[in-house]
């Protein structure tokens, strides 16, 4: 999964691949474990498309606190803030 599709997706669609792509990893490793699979790789692509869902949810947390933080301090006048 590309970085330009991860970005079309809504937080709650997000999660919800980070949850997939978990549990498509369980099921990977539990395969390998048993036999060898054809391309092993695809575990470690499963691995880093949950890393990059991961951060673009953490970067998109992190905004909306930094939202949420900047309109308290917009509302905060100077006469409230030195009471």
């Amino acid at each position: 999964m590309k970085n330009s599709e991860i970005l079309q997706l809504t937080t709650e669609e997000v999660t919800a691949k980070i949850n997939e792509e978990k549990t498509n990893l369980t099921k990977l490793k539990f395969a390998h474990t048993i036999s060898t699979i054809e391309n092993p790789i695809r575990i470690t692509l499963t691995r880093k498309n949950i890393a990059r869902l991961n951060t673009e949810l953490t970067k998109r947390k992190t905004n909306a606190r930094m939202t949420e933080v900047i309109a308290e301090l917009a509302s905060v006048t100077p006469e409230s803030a030195s009471e």
